[in-house]
């Protein structure tokens, strides 16, 4: 099972190689190694909306990361902007889970503490063992 911290770009996609032509400009589409969540993919592409080369992950897909330059000299630098950016935002997301998950418990904590009837149906509750 592929998790956050495994998301690294691995290639270019091959559908969409590089190309000169007479724009002023190049697009680059990177590959993810394997699908991000939409949430994921979202907060990168507000992250680096702001960028001078801004990129973006279509949420339809969660696999590609869509970017440009001006000239070839800038994509090695480019891209090792973009492999930070996303080390960083699966740092981010996963710090972002792991909050969710303490506040979650902390509240369960709380349920289970509770006095009276509701107090023991909560402490019962949360020591099911559903394991086989």
């Amino acid at each position: 099972m592929e998790g956050i911290s495994d998301i690294r770009i691995m290639g270019i996609d091959e559908k969409r190689p590089p190309r000169i032509s007479k724009k002023p400009y190049i697009d680059l589409c990177f590959r993810l190694t394997h699908k991000a969540p939409v949430d994921w993919c979202r907060e990168f592409t507000d992250d680096q909306s702001k960028n001078e080369f801004p990129a973006k992950i279509n949420i339809d897909e969660c696999l590609y990361i869509e970017t440009w330059v001006r000239s070839p000299d800038e994509i090695v630098e480019h891209l090792q902007i973009l492999k930070k950016a996303v080390a960083l935002c699966n740092t981010r997301y996963i710090e972002k889970v792991e909050a969710s998950q303490r506040d979650r418990d902390s509240g369960n904590t709380a349920l289970a503490n509770e006095a009276g009837p509701q107090g023991q149906l909560n402490r019962i509750i949360a020591g099911l063992d559903f394991s086989d």
